[in-house]
């Protein structure tokens, strides 16, 4: 069997996924019963229950992205386990190809980990990246929240340039790796491609046909599972050219 599907792995998941439920349920009996000590009325608690519960579907999705893109490398517990708790596609992959790259695994995520040691270090970054900012945030929230304030009060287009650049910097990585390549040539996958580059161009394209779409008045609810429709009908474009393609296309590819 498969260490990384090991039985002792799944039973560590069902373990964090229990906590994680329970710690759910216990705020939100608590929540519920100090709802009610302040008036609130019962449809109104019950109403806000439901938005909250539909609200969590599209995060799920994109977290089931990320899930089944890691899979591939890790295994199908270490990913369940890590997005249970915190994260996302943007940070547990650059996390978790970082490691791999410091043990100079070839081919990072396109292949599975067999070394129990590098399978070992990748959880371990994955992990301990995540818990970092949990510790931070709670001493230095309010100072940083304050001083985002004041900047924004003092020019507010320059921190939602500020924002926007920084998130459109992270973007740029994945697409550069997209369309550059990196990696050895004698590993297939290990580089850029026309499959890498079909699935970003479509991606792409169904993030601005649904945003476009959402823009109508009642289709304003399609909103938070723009992100992950694109993910998914891009992964679909890529079934579908693996499948229909010649070989040779399929596995060709060029490095930067």
């Amino acid at each position: 069997m498969d260490f990384k599907e090991s039985t002792f792995m799944y039973l560590l998941g069902c373990a964090v996924v229990a906590f994680i439920v329970l710690q759910s349920v216990f705020f939100l009996v608590k929540a519920w019963k100090q709802g009610k000590k302040l008036g609130i009325p019962a449809s109104t608690l019950k109403s806000t229950v439901i938005s909250s519960a539909l609200f969590t579907i599209a995060p799920a999705f994109a977290i089931l992205a990320t899930v089944i893109t890691l899979a591939g490398s890790l295994g199908l517990v270490l990913p369940w386990i890590r997005l249970s708790v915190i994260g996302n596609i943007t940070y547990e992959a650059t996390a978790a190809q970082a490691a791999l790259d410091g043990f100079g695994v070839s081919g990072g995520l396109n292949f599975p980990v067999q070394d129990k040691a590098v399978f070992a270090a990748v959880a371990w970054v994955m992990s301990v990246g995540s818990v970092l900012p949990l510790i931070l945030l709670p001493l230095f929230m309010r100072k940083i929240q304050n001083k985002i304030g004041s900047s924004v009060k003092k020019n507010a287009e320059w921190a939602d340039l500020m924002s926007a650049a920084a998130f459109i910097g992270l973007i740029a990585a994945f697409i550069s790796r997209s369309v550059s390549g990196a990696g050895k040539p004698e590993i297939i996958g290990d580089g850029a491609g026309v499959m890498s580059v079909s699935v970003l161009l479509s991606s792409m394209i169904f993030m601005v046909i649904i945003s476009k779409i959402c823009t109508k008045p009642k289709m304003t609810w399609l909103e938070p599972f723009a992100m992950p429709l694109s993910m998914f009908l891009a992964l679909g474009v890529a079934v579908l050219l693996s499948q229909t393609l010649p070989a040779n296309i399929v596995k060709f590819e060029w490095r930067g």
